[in-house]
């Protein structure tokens, strides 16, 4: 079932963007160790990986809803700037109980939106290989693999497209 989602920017230090962040790492964390992650698990990734480039000027954070009233958001994207008209998604996420409704469909399309509005004509992502739905996502909406533009751990494949 397809749902109306509302996306809109949040600030990534505001508790709705807590919430959703933790939710996102107890999901990756969980997913990556095999088991289920702790709160102290879920703090050590928040620390390890921290979201500050993701508020202006440096970046943006988007959270999803389901469509109608003001329910609690279930899901985020962020977007990270970088120089040359060059736009990272990071953080895409939505909460396996609204999950295959489009949610991750509209919050791609919303970080495509918001990276056009401020002047990029490239949007990249790196993405784990655990993470199959999320690279089948990111190739049915018009994403590519390419080389390898940066390192890190959880980094196995590399995505971009032209805006």
């Amino acid at each position: 079932m397809r749902m109306n989602w509302v996306i809109g920017p949040a600030d990534v230090d505001g508790p709705e963007a807590e919430a959703v962040l933790r939710e996102y790492y107890r999901d990756i964390v969980a997913r990556y160790s095999g088991r289920p992650a702790s709160e102290a698990d879920i703090d050590a990734a928040m620390k390890e990986e921290p979201s500050d480039a993701l508020a202006p000027p440096t970046g943006l954070f988007l959270l999803a809803r389901r469509g109608g009233g003001a329910p609690a958001a279930v899901g985020c994207v962020a977007l990270r700037w970088f120089d040359g008209g060059v736009a990272e998604v990071k953080r895409l996420f939505v909460h396996p109980q609204a999950r295959g409704e489009g949610g991750g469909a509209a919050l791609l399309a919303a970080a495509e939106r918001a990276a056009a509005g401020h002047g990029a004509g490239l949007v990249r992502l790196d993405t784990r290989s655990d993470l199959a739905e999320a690279r089948r996502l990111y190739a049915a909406n018009g994403y590519t693999e390419v080389a390898p533009f940066s390192q890190g751990p959880y980094a196995d494949h590399w995505f971009a497209k032209r805006l």
